[in-house]
């Protein structure tokens, strides 16, 4: 019987099923955070148990994490209460904990990926609805919630029902200037926060082909933003070549017999979804946000849609969400000032994100009524930006960078936007008061946000790019 890629690896991982259809799923690697654990551990304490396969659980505080001073005490008492939690529950465990200035410190859904813990065919759960981005080695990965996050402790399972499929295909090629960012958002604005509730999603065709990895892991990071359970991309030569010499991918012998397992992992020619999706990679252009959740985006050059032009149903959510953002229906959005620019995140925190931004800030300068934050999504990409001489880059633009961390991504460190400022933002989600209380989220890739920061207004790339030339 001809199978999905989601279908192969969901079914090699079932260990009971239930009469009433649900699945006891064995989950190949917990990722935690300080956030989502604290009760999963104090539940484990509380029943007398210890994680049933503590090799398989990886720690890493990020969320709450300063990203200036790391050498330094946390001043934030909550955010120290939390990440110090982590680190003891680690301790207490035997689990692998990488703490603030540990060279494997960083976004959580940036350092697996980076250091080979996270491969083809693995079953992959965190608490944080981000895991998702682990679905681009070609994972079954998804977040689940802090009683699921003890229940994988004390198990290595977890009780799941099975999501319905849906294959979404982006054929043709990219325009220049496009990025996975523009590919994720462009889905979302045409498919809406809910158009994919229910389902796990796996993205095909030959824009999705022609991306490299970290184009991959931008992409299906955003797919819980429009409702799927996770997101997903078969394994392929750029999988392999990116995982080759990882410090905890598989090496020699090893290396070669998982590559012979992972080869079979793809969706069978004549395999069924329960729906199917197409989109065309030459409609894409750069994208950016107008409203408070990521499906309200257009291309850069169009009009904020007509209140005429919203079912009726949604107007009066429509309207307060323009009013929240200081925006009018009808109106572009090119050309409007904003105050800060946000490059970072588990979405656009990655080497390639900075070497994008670094391509078209060089020669130019920041802006100086903007306040630019630029966040390596670890320390690794830290070590690879200086180590390509990025750093020179950016210094001469005149911008500096910050430590590993989320960052502004949510507010829940010191990384804050200011009420009624506009950030444009390299993150996920831009609902009310994510950056910060009042904050006005812009939600774009690295080259919108390149461009904001040295023009200091919404500003096309396309026209930077090609003044460079």
């Amino acid at each position: 019987m001809s199978k999905t890629l989601f279908d192969k690896i969901w079914e090699k991982h079932i260990v009971d099923t239930l009469p009433d259809g649900t699945i006891q799923l064995y989950i190949d690697r917990l990722y935690c955070h300080e956030v989502t654990s604290p009760q999963a551990f104090a539940g484990l304490r509380e029943r007398g148990l210890r994680p049933f396969r503590p090799a398989q659980v990886t720690c890493i505080p990020d969320h709450n994490i300063p990203t200036l001073h790391q050498d330094q005490p946390i001043q934030d008492p909550v955010s120290k209460k939390q990440v110090d939690t982590l680190e003891k529950n680690a301790k207490d465990f035997a689990l692998d904990y990488y703490g603030l200035l540990h060279p494997r410190n960083g976004i959580i859904h940036v350092v697996g990926p980076e250091i080979g813990l996270t491969q083809p065919g693995m079953t992959i759960v965190c608490g944080d609805s981000h895991t998702s981005t682990h679905g681009a080695m070609g994972a079954v990965a998804f977040g689940i919630g802090t009683s699921e996050v003890e229940m994988t402790l004390a198990t290595q399972c977890i009780m799941q029902r099975k999501p319905k499929t849906m294959r979404i295909t982006v054929d043709g090629s990219l325009r220049p200037g496009v990025t996975a960012k523009d590919i994720a958002l462009y889905i979302i604005s045409r498919m809406t926060t809910g158009g994919a509730t229910g389902y796990f999603v796996e993205y095909a065709g030959e824009a999705i082909r022609n991306t490299t990895m970290e184009d991959r892991l931008t992409i299906c990071n955003l797919s819980i933003e429009m409702g799927a359970r996770g997101g997903m991309i078969a394994p392929d030569q750029v999988t392999f070549d990116y995982l080759n010499g990882r410090e905890f991918a598989p090496h020699g012998e090893a290396r070669e017999k998982k590559l012979a397992e992972w080869r079979e992992l793809y969706t069978d020619p004549d395999a069924a979804f329960d729906k199917e999706i197409l989109f065309h990679a030459e409609d894409i252009e750069p994208m950016i946000t107008y409203g408070t959740n990521p499906g309200m985006g257009m291309g850069i050059r169009e009009n904020i849609p007509a209140l005429k032009s919203i079912d009726p149903a949604g107007r009066t959510s429509y309207q307060k969400s323009l009013d929240y953002m200081g925006f009018a229906a009808g109106e572009p959005i090119l050309g409007k000032p904003v105050d800060y620019v946000f490059l970072g995140s588990c979405t656009n925190g990655r080497i390639e994100d900075f070497r994008a931004f670094a391509s078209l800030v060089k020669g130019r300068k920041k802006s100086p009524r903007i306040t630019v934050w630029l966040v390596p999504g670890s320390w690794q990409v830290e070590r690879e930006i200086r180590a390509e001489g990025l750093d020179t880059v950016l210094t001469a633009a005149g911008f500096e960078l910050r430590q590993p961390g989320c960052s502004a991504c949510l507010a829940m460190n010191d990384d804050k936007i200011p009420s009624g400022k506009y950030a444009v933002s390299t993150s996920n989600r831009n609902f009310e008061g994510r950056q910060g209380p009042g904050a006005r989220t812009i939600l774009a890739g690295p080259l919108v946000a390149a461009a904001a920061a040295v023009t200091g207004q919404i500003t096309d790339p396309r026209e930077l790019i090609v003044e460079s030339f």
